[in-house]
């Protein structure tokens, strides 16, 4: 049973789908319960360091229900999209339900959708990895696929890190830096793979053009099928899908910066680069992303085996928790800042 336990990122859509049958006020409860519900549960239940035994470990590893687990996401986040264009297209909605809807479903593409693709991203599978940038499509963000693991898994917790939120730097600022940079950063690593295989970047091998084709073409369906409010609906839900994302980037490395060696290189990284968090709900919904230290020390491990490194800064509150904190700047570097080893505060 307690392999099933991360039936529970199934709750975010679930709570989406509620608000797209009820609207009215129900059109705030994917919010309501992922920003209000889900801290509070994670005030009350004590926090879990366990790490499993390496027997334990190489027997999860293999099983495959963990991984239908995350490609179920598939089918969830594109029907519930479906669904909401449908509803936004054709019911008279006020415009708070409206907004509230927008909201809701950019919780999913972000929660269902960018998370899990991130997951499937790291996968040496074609297929995985095919479905993982399929569920970067609709946040209009497929870009993350390359400049996440070509460049944040090498720059993290360094200034020349898009995804690596300075010290004093607040969330509404990193916001704008780090979407920004990523673009930019994404279609020069695309270049240079392409000048390391003496392509042009008119080359069919452009994975960002097929990025930017596809994500267009996506648009040009949602408009032909649902129309301008389609369209609007669309554009907006994929906005708070990866400002979500963002908000994320940005509590994961806070402030921290890896140290330089004497040849001018930076330290390899290590668990003591990423922010940690044992909180048990936001631990299972976001598929062990909230053991991120884990993740970048060594990245080819799977969400399920994800250990506990008791050298990783460790964050005082959940991943969700830690958001909604995030978004009151005084009050996040008053709790973070002096949690900041002094040697590695950017």
């Amino acid at each position: 049973m307690k392999d099933l336990k991360y039936l529970a990122s199934f709750s975010i859509p679930l709570m989406c789908f509620i608000g797209l049958q009820y609207q009215d006020i129900f059109s705030f409860l994917t919010p309501f319960y992922a920003f209000v519900i889900i801290p509070l549960l994670e005030i009350i239940l004590p926090i879990d360091n366990h790490n499993i035994s390496e027997t334990k470990a190489e027997s999860l590893k293999l099983k495959k229900l963990f991984d239908w687990l995350l490609y179920l996401n598939f089918p969830i986040v594109y029907g519930l999209l479906l669904l909401a264009l449908i509803t936004s297209s054709t019911k008279a909605l006020e415009t708070y339900e409206f907004i509230g809807l927008i909201i809701s479903m950019g919780i999913v593409l972000g929660v269902n959708g960018i998370n899990v693709a991130h997951e499937l991203g790291h996968r040496q599978t074609t297929n995985e990895r095919f479905l993982g940038k399929a569920l970067l499509l609709p946040s209009l963000y497929m870009h993350f696929y390359i400049e996440h693991n070509y460049g944040h898994h090498l720059h993290a917790a360094t200034k020349e890190d898009p995804a690596t939120a300075r010290y004093n730097q607040s969330v509404y600022s990193f916001w704008v830096t780090s979407v920004f940079r990523q673009y930019k950063s994404a279609w020069t690593i695309q270049k240079t793979l392409l000048l390391q295989n003496k392509l042009s970047t008119t080359s069919f091998k452009n994975d960002m053009l097929w990025y930017v084709f596809l994500q267009i073409l996506f648009l040009t369906l949602v408009t032909i099928f649902f129309g301008k409010t389609g369209l609007v609906f669309s554009m907006f839900s994929a906005i708070s899908g990866f400002i979500l994302l963002e908000t994320v980037n940005y509590i994961e490395h806070y402030g921290l910066l890896r140290l330089k060696t004497t040849s001018g290189r930076y330290e390899r990284v290590k668990e003591i680069h990423s922010w940690n968090s044992n909180h048990v709900i936001g631990r299972i919904i976001l598929y062990e992303l909230t053991r991120h230290s884990d993740h970048h020390y060594k990245t080819n491990k799977k969400y399920q085996i994800l250990n506990c490194h008791e050298t990783s800064p460790q964050m005082p509150y959940g991943y969700p928790t830690s958001m909604v904190l995030s978004l009151f700047p005084p009050l996040w570097f008053k709790i973070m800042n002096k949690r900041i080893p002094k040697d590695m505060n950017i």
